[in-house]
């Protein structure tokens, strides 16, 4: 029985917790509010994880540390610099391998399936963030202070998955209310489900062929958003969904009075047009496979109808 920290209790992060203490090992759930799933193999701690030192503590010992914390979008280059620094640090120091879960954005616009070997060039700030903390922990691997891989999903779904989909459509077709989705509706777009991301950083962390690189996750789905939001209408037996496209000026008309939304519009060459990822080299090499897609969205139906506690 080997220990894993996990820095960060979201879907992603929880799901990972899970899957590792489900498999007998042991870990170490890091967050700043002491949260994370029940279970017997899982410590949750509570600590700031941008505190390098109490970091480095939690992490001794450990056989990798995983990093699945997100901080709010709409602060993350303020916050996600001095947290990825604080990992990284923790991985150099204590020995432990360095598991990143990452996104696309560092890619910046592309035409065509993205490959990982498709060269960082973001054109957003968050882009530029997400580029630099790989680029940070790749030196540092380069460098042979620590091994480390990244794993980079799309548009998360799932239940207590957090992006575009779930903000702007998914939450209001499970409601039967009208949804608007700033983006092309017909467009192929990539997938991400939260459960295969959590496969992805497992079977990356146990093969000896992943450092120094990046993975892609399988996608669930390449569904358009229209099909992708009747399918979850009929998972949920709830009404055809009202689905319109939200104009740019309407995008950021939101974001003069929400923080968050007002991130978006950045980010908007991500679903004006296709954006599908090739992951055939994790499918090949970790045999990471994807979930289908309706008992994705069967789970998100089902978590939506569960009563308020």
């Amino acid at each position: 029985m080997s220990l894993h920290v996990i820095v960060g209790a979201g879907a992603t992060g929880s799901a990972t917790a899970r899957l590792l203490a489900d498999a007998g090992e042991q870990v170490r759930l890091v967050t700043r509010r002491g949260s994370g799933p029940v279970h017997e193999r899982i410590e949750r701690v509570t600590a700031d994880a941008t505190d390098t030192a109490r970091l480095i503590e939690l992490t001794r010992g450990a056989t990798a540390v995983f990093n699945c914390a997100m901080p709010p979008y709409d602060r993350w280059p303020t916050e996600f610099p001095p947290l990825a620094d604080a990992v990284l640090a923790a991985a150099e120091r204590t020995g432990a391998d360095y598991v990143m879960l990452g996104n696309t954005y560092g890619y910046g616009p592309a035409d065509g399936p993205v490959t990982e070997d498709l060269p960082l060039a973001p054109t957003s700030v968050k882009g530029r963030v997400r580029a630099r903390m790989w680029q940070d922990a790749r030196a540092a691997h380069d460098a042979g202070r620590v091994r480390v891989t990244e794993v980079r999903a799309s548009d998360f779904l799932g239940a207590g998955a957090y992006s575009p989909f779930t903000l702007m459509v998914g939450a209001q077709v499970l409601a039967g209310a009208p949804a608007s989705y700033p983006g092309d509706l017909d467009a192929p777009h990539s997938w991400t489900y939260t459960g295969d991301a959590a496969r992805t950083l497992v079977a990356a962390a146990q093969h000896e062929d992943s450092w120094g690189r990046a993975w892609h996750v399988p996608s669930t789905s390449e569904a358009p958003v229209r099909e992708l939001a009747a399918r979850l209408a009929a998972a949920a037996a709830a009404p055809g969904p009202r689905l319109g496209r939200m104009t740019r000026a309407e995008l950021e008309a939101i974001g003069r009075t929400d923080s968050v939304m007002a991130e978006f519009p950045e980010m908007l060459y991500l679903y004006d047009r296709p954006n599908v990822l090739d992951a055939s080299c994790t499918a090949k090499a970790l045999d990471v496979t994807p979930t289908p897609v309706d008992e994705v969205l069967a789970e998100m139906a089902a978590e939506h109808a569960k009563p308020a506690a």
